[in-house]
């Protein structure tokens, strides 16, 4: 059976797998991200390709990057957590490996492994939506990864949702991850613990006693605690994510959604909520198809085996 390697590189952690042609991860290892020199990560790469590579024959090496990857899938041009800008990550790892190598980001090489061995199994137009710290997304349509003209499609995250809104990182106002996501949970909790403190007893108590000591976990344990601030805050994302999606929904009409990221961990408290909301509010709701959301399956692993299912496609 066909080997590739994927390698998903983040900004701490760069996690590699040998992977075969129904998308399992025969072995698998970790190494730290050094994230301030690009020589290094290349380096990392390097070292972590050879070591898996040891007594099997690999084709072929994917890379899941989080950053803008250029329309050749070979030159990073940005990312948020990485020294890299401009950098010709598929050559320098090439060179250094001697195998074909294919740069894709990491959020659409999550989404292609959940079409192929996940939750999006057997659906030809799906939309991924990760949900963590901010919101990245990765979308297939009619069997195809969209990457857009320039590769840079499918940043989802940075949609305006509210004209004015809060500030991004990305540094414009008003974006969706800034409603929707880990931190905004984060951010949505603090205020309610400001504003109602009495309504955040059980919060408060997590957090030491002040609002500004308050981080997801302490969220999502307060939350399983019947802690109504916690649970108001989830309801919050959860209303932002639906309305996310019913606007995706009337954009590109797609079968299924698939939900994945770290929040997910905790959808007992939200994911119910959104797909009650989307279903109320979606455009021409009650004359068209239902469009099923569903929960990420393959966790963590999905971005290395996607990138290493797409190498096998060159």
């Amino acid at each position: 059976m066909a080997l590739t390697i994927g390698v998903d590189i983040g900004g701490t952690k760069v996690a590699a797998g040998v992977v075969d042609e129904d998308g399992r991860i025969v072995e698998n290892l970790l190494r730290p991200t050094p994230a301030q020199s690009p020589e290094k990560v290349a380096e990392t790469i390097a070292e972590v390709v050879r070591e898996l590579s040891k007594g099997r024959s690999i084709e072929a090496v994917g890379l899941g990057a989080a950053g803008f990857v250029d329309e050749t899938r070979s030159v990073v041009r940005f990312a948020p957590n990485l020294a890299w800008r401009e950098e010709p990550l598929q050559k320098k790892v090439s060179d250094l490996v001697g195998l074909p190598v294919v740069v894709e980001n990491d959020a659409n090489a999550m989404a292609w492994a959940e079409s192929r061995f996940g939750a999006g199994r057997g659906e030809t137009h799906l939309v991924c939506v990760t949900v963590g710290t901010g919101i990245g997304g990765g979308i297939v349509l009619d069997g195809a990864l969209y990457r857009g003209r320039w590769g840079m499609g499918a940043e989802l995250g940075h949609i305006q949702a509210v004209p004015g809104g809060r500030l991004c990182g990305c540094g414009n106002l008003g974006c969706w991850e800034q409603y929707a996501s880990g931190n905004a949970l984060v951010h949505e909790a603090k205020e309610i613990a400001t504003a109602e403190p009495g309504r955040a007893a059980r919060l408060l108590e997590i957090a030491g006693g002040t609002p500004d000591r308050i981080e997801g976990q302490e969220v999502t344990q307060a939350a399983g605690e019947g802690d109504p601030a916690a649970l108001a805050a989830f309801s919050s994302i959860a209303g932002w994510l639906a309305q996310g999606l019913a606007d995706l929904t009337a954009v590109l009409d797609p079968g299924c959604f698939v939900l994945g990221g770290g929040v997910s961990r905790a959808a007992e408290f939200w994911f119910d909520e959104v797909r009650d909301t989307y279903a109320r509010i979606v455009t021409g709701r009650g004359h068209r198809p239902p469009v099923e959301i569903r929960l990420a399956e393959l966790g963590a692993s999905a971005g290395l085996v996607g990138a290493a299912d797409l190498a096998r496609r060159l």
